[in-house]
């Protein structure tokens, strides 16, 4: 089945299976269609081949360090500045989380996605927090 032109477009870049499903639900919830992508370099063949509305980046899947993956993605469609969520363990490393508060990336810890993630979803594509 071909996915409704209308609904937006998300890339997944998550390579555990259980977090994958979790936000196929939350996209559909959204009206949102998802694409995955299990690494980097599928992630930017898909960057550059289709247009997506936002990306959801698990930096465990990214071989690229978080500032590289982010400008990577960036460069190849601007429009996706401020369109893309990190999906981070519990982030130890002071350069990872300062370069993630540096260039405003938001990002939500892997424990709290089901917590948190319905709310950052609807900002990053722009609903109505009411709806």
């Amino acid at each position: 089945m071909a996915p409704n032109p209308s609904r937006r477009k998300v890339l997944i870049i998550e390579d555990e299976p259980s977090i994958r499903n979790v936000l196929y639900v939350l996209l559909a919830g959204l009206g949102c269609d998802g694409d995955v992508a299990h690494d980097t370099q599928q992630a930017l063949s898909m960057i550059r081949k289709d247009r997506f509305d936002a990306v959801l980046l698990d930096l465990r899947s990214a071989h690229l360090p978080p500032e590289q993956m982010v400008s990577a993605l960036t460069k190849l469609r601007p429009s996706l500045v401020g369109r893309v969520l990190v999906i981070t363990g519990e982030v130890s490393d002071p350069e990872t989380l300062a370069m993630l508060e540096q260039c405003a990336v938001p990002h939500v810890e892997r424990s709290r996605v089901t917590s948190e993630l319905w709310v950052r979803l609807r900002s990053l594509l722009g609903f109505a927090a009411n709806v």
